[in-house]
């Protein structure tokens, strides 16, 4: 099945963020730290151009921390790119980030000359839990659906600080089918856009090849099955995901494996590391075709 997801509102959103961005001293994009590039949006790239940049690679507490230092040492070779983990939720290790901003732009945070950042971002990479953890309160709306957040919204930090958040973006045509599979694995593209037996196929198929102990420690098995068909129904057979005759339900196994999977209950994974992307040291816009087939049987 080919994933194709481009909500409605994503077109105004590009042109909201243009128009806004002009304004901006630092940007902030927000990726997901188990697959850096493949949350990345080359659109936003070309909004950014020269404007320094500070890439948060945020649920880092949700990914393989080795490949996390990998990215951090990678990206920070782009030219005016801080890389920064943390994970969204805790105050502590985003209050860095305020920090950063003013490093970045010195000449600014002062009264009469604010320093002006902007969250940008595809959905559901924590964009506003991130605003929401930094400005001490809910400002922006939080969910576990993806495109929760649809028009952009200045907020006040306090301390001469002005923080835009802006609506996720996705790019409009998903050439990269790789990439698209691991968006949907991780949760960031709407459910009514993938078929969840597919992609659960294939996240199944990237754990038997890269995280087969995980696997084993989860869900207790004694020998990894040797075809993701065969380790959704095992998977299935743990979660109870059964119909009448006690067959397993494969669309259910799926849709549980993939919640145990983004909810890091399997573990610490990474969908990606920087050196499948022989370009990430100048550009992690155009994510390259990956380890797998996106339709494995």
């Amino acid at each position: 099945m080919t994933i194709e997801w481009y909500p409605g509102h994503m077109g105004k959103a590009k042109q909201q963020i243009s128009e806004l961005i002009r304004d901006v001293n630092v940007v902030i994009e927000v990726l997901d730290a188990r697959l850096p590039s493949s949350s990345s949006n080359r659109l936003l790239q070309e909004l950014r151009r020269s404007k320094p940049c500070i890439k948060v690679l945020n649920k880092s507490d949700l990914a393989d921390p080795s490949v996390t230092k990998a990215w951090v040492r990678t990206l920070e070779k782009q030219s005016g790119v801080r890389a920064l983990p943390l994970s969204a939720k805790h105050y502590r290790e985003t209050s860095q980030i305020t920090k950063l901003c003013k490093l970045l732009a010195p000449n600014r945070g002062k009264p009469g000359n604010s320093l002006r950042i902007m969250v940008v971002g595809i959905p559901n990479v924590g964009k506003s839990t991130l605003i929401n953890t930094l400005a001490g309160k809910s400002m922006a709306k939080v969910g576990d659906r993806p495109a929760i957040t649809t028009c952009p919204q200045r907020i006040d930090l306090g301390n001469n600080i002005i923080l835009s958040d802006t609506p996720g973006l996705l790019w409009p045509d998903m050439k990269d089918q790789t990439a698209a599979y691991r968006l949907a694995s991780s949760g960031a593209i709407g459910e009514g856009a993938f078929d969840y037996t597919d992609v659960g196929l294939f996240a199944a198929l990237f754990m038997m090849q890269r995280y087969r102990e995980l696997l084993m420690t989860r869900y207790r098995f004694t020998e990894v099955p040797d075809n993701p068909t065969g380790l959704l129904e095992h998977i299935g057979r743990r979660l109870g995901c059964l119909v009448s005759g006690g067959q397993v339900d494969l669309n259910r196994a799926a849709e549980a494996f993939l919640r145990e999977l983004r909810a890091g209950k399997i573990g610490r994974i990474s969908f990606e590391e920087p050196t499948e992307f022989p370009d990430a040291a100048d550009t992690i816009a155009s994510p390259s075709s990956a380890l797998t087939s996106t339709n494995p049987q």
